[in-house]
């Protein structure tokens, strides 16, 4: 392990030290009497790692990366490994008192070092030589090795700004070779997390209308490529599919989600509204935007969960906060309908729900309250099976007198389950069915 490392840390040295020289290559011709645009990296070629056994030597053979895209990841992780090395893209530029325009990168909020963005690669890579900065630009729009996403997150533009003035960040996998752990865009979290099951799509207790529409979704996630671009219906039809889960809590909404995603291994993350939305005006068009181009990066399914908070009935202009208000909902409409994948919005009131979102989606699918052939399956199932049933447990009584969600189910067997492992006789007891159901029922205020 510790040979490992240093061979990491060894690899790295040189690949900094490669960077520093093309950074100041490029500074020196730049600003020569007589300018001049060395064809970089190639006039300075990258140290030979072919044979390291190093971490680092082994991510860039895996992920096949070329020269200039070894060096646009360098200048990624400098801010990590070496700040101090950016430094000198701070010179003022004497015409305007400001930063080269052209060298690009924007100030850390907090250490106050040159963070790069995709004009900074532009830079070194070219210069101001037209032909070699189309070249970058492309590099840094379509590289699947750069931007798949393992190595580098995808370049997210800031209002109003082009892609360019995005800034250049390893990806978590990438920071994970250094045992370093990446932050969001500006420092803060990504506003989504992703959400996961156990369970399997058979697990799934719902009415057949439910799952037949839940089938559509699944339809649509493993043949909604071909029905587009093979079919020849992407002239006809929006890119994505977007769908409306609604019902009250506990009906299954967010596992049926995860149980879509797992089923077409996709993964789900689930979008934290108190994160997106932000105070300040623009900002939640900002963090919207880095949500879905990761998402469309990636091919993850979106799941809005409480979407009244943003996707609810729009307010009046009575004022400048409810006109920002509304124009964050009308950005939000148009990056679904530009969204290549799957949006699925949960909310336990459909007629919470702004119409003008309605129209647009494709599938409305209600979770209703369990019946009681439904209710008995989910008491039956969510049983462990280290645990004996006491005999004078009657499930089907308990399914037929009581309307509750099988979230709730779920917590009372929790309750009683964990009674079970205090006492230590792994009995799933009826007085701790009865106690657990008495909890839960006036937690929604209603008698036993």
């Amino acid at each position: 392990m510790a040979e490992r490392l240093n061979a990491t840390a060894r690899d790295l040295d040189a690949d900094l030290a490669w960077l520093a020289v093309l950074l100041q290559l490029r500074l020196d011709t730049y600003f020569a009497e007589t300018p001049a645009n060395p064809p970089l990296p190639a006039e300075r070629p990258p140290p030979g790692l072919a044979d390291s056994p190093s971490s680092y030597a082994e991510f860039l053979r895996r992920h096949g990366l070329g020269a200039a895209e070894r060096l646009i990841v360098l200048l990624a992780l400098a801010p990590y490994l070496s700040p101090q090395l950016l430094d000198v893209l701070w010179a003022p530029n004497p015409a305007t008192q400001r930063g080269y325009s052209e060298f690009g990168g924007i100030q850390g909020a907090v250490s106050g070092h040159f963070l790069p963005t995709g004009e900074t690669a532009c830079f070194l890579l070219a210069g101001d030589a037209l032909g070699e900065r189309l070249r970058a630009i492309k590099l840094l729009g379509e590289s699947p090795a750069l931007f798949g996403g393992e190595v580098l997150q995808p370049l997210v533009a800031p209002p109003g700004e082009s892609l360019l003035a995005g800034r250049l960040q390893p990806a978590p996998g990438l920071l994970a070779l250094f045992g370093l752990e990446a932050p969001g865009g500006d420092g803060e979290a990504l506003p989504a997390q992703r959400v996961d099951t156990g369970l399997q799509w058979n697990d799934l207790v719902l009415p057949p209308a439910t799952l037949a529409q839940l089938e559509e979704v699944r339809d649509w996630l493993e043949h909604g490529d071909t029905l587009l671009h093979t079919l020849g219906m992407a002239a006809r039809l929006r890119p994505g599919y977007t769908c409306l889960f609604h019902g009250p809590p506990g009906t299954g909404k967010t596992l049926s989600a995860c149980l879509l995603g797992k089923l077409c291994q996709r993964e789900v993350h689930r979008v934290d509204l108190s994160m997106v939305v932000s105070k300040y005006i623009g900002e939640t068009e900002k963090n919207l935007a880095r949500v879905f181009d990761l998402a469309e990066q990636r091919g993850w399914i979106l799941f809005f969960d409480e979407a009244d908070a943003l996707f609810g009935k729009r307010t009046r202009v009575d004022s400048a906060h409810d006109r920002y208000a509304n124009q964050e909902v009308s950005y939000l409409l148009q990056r679904i309908e530009d969204f290549p994948g799957v949006v699925i919005l949960s909310s336990n009131l459909r007629g919470n729900i702004d119409e003008a979102f309605t129209r647009r989606f494709q599938s409305v699918i209600a979770f209703p309250m369990p019946e009681a052939e439904q209710r008995y399956r989910l008491w039956a199932e969510s049983v462990p099976a280290l645990l004996e049933r006491d005999g004078e447990l009657d499930f089907v009584r308990l399914a037929e007198k009581h309307e509750i969600s099988g979230g709730t189910i779920v917590n009372i067997i929790r309750y009683a389950a964990l009674k079970s492992l205090v006492r230590g006789d792994r009995r799933l007891a009826a007085e701790d069915i009865d106690d657990g159901l008495r909890r839960e029922l006036h937690k929604e205020g209603r008698g036993f």
